[in-house]
């Protein structure tokens, strides 16, 4: 399908059409699991997020004005879905109590993955920028892990574009230092 006709789908789905929806959740499902996987590398763990970020597209289809393509809409919103899996399994993965054990046996998150042993620095990495700069997470994502223009985040983020090139540079530059492991 051609991006016009996955807008006209996103139309009807959004207007209440029931099949138009399935057709929409069918053709956008080999994308949002591409974007899920660029975030959780196991294959489980990206498909219950693709799964949870398909079930946020039925439900809030709404939320799509039309301003943008609905692909990047989509986009964003498995994005998201991936993010909130990766934080719910850090969470449930992580002992909470550390008392008594020392500095030097925990491991160390930015070389060390709660999830399937692989490296997901970047993550934690976002996470940590995110606590004090949110404005900075979505575009910094967006465009240096997803590769989307700058012009179509400007239109997602509601934000001019000079904005946006600002957002990610700033955010570019507090995730330098965590990357290399120097904060």
């Amino acid at each position: 399908m051609t991006p016009d006709d996955i807008d006209d789908l996103a139309r009807r789905a959004r207007d209440g059409d029931r099949d138009a929806l399935e057709s929409l959740l069918a053709e956008v499902r080999p994308r949002a699991l591409n974007v899920c996987r660029g975030v959780l590398p196991y294959s489980g763990d990206a498909e219950d997020a693709c799964q949870e970020a398909l079930l946020n597209v039925a439900t809030k289809i709404g939320s799509w004005h039309g301003n943008g393509r609905f692909t990047t809409w989509m986009h964003v919103v498995a994005l998201n879905s991936a993010r909130s899996t990766y934080r719910r399994m850090k969470n449930q993965a992580v002992p909470t109590d550390f008392e008594g054990v020392h500095h030097h046996e925990r491991p160390d998150p930015r070389t060390t993955s709660v999830i399937a042993g692989t490296r997901l620095d970047l993550l934690e990495a976002m996470e940590t920028i995110e606590r004090d700069h949110p404005q900075y997470v979505e575009p910094l994502m967006l465009r240096d892990v997803y590769g989307l223009p700058y012009d179509e985040i400007a239109s997602l983020v509601g934000a001019p574009l000079g904005t946006v090139k600002a957002q990610i540079h700033h955010g570019r530059k507090l995730a330098r230092p965590l990357l290399r492991g120097e904060a």
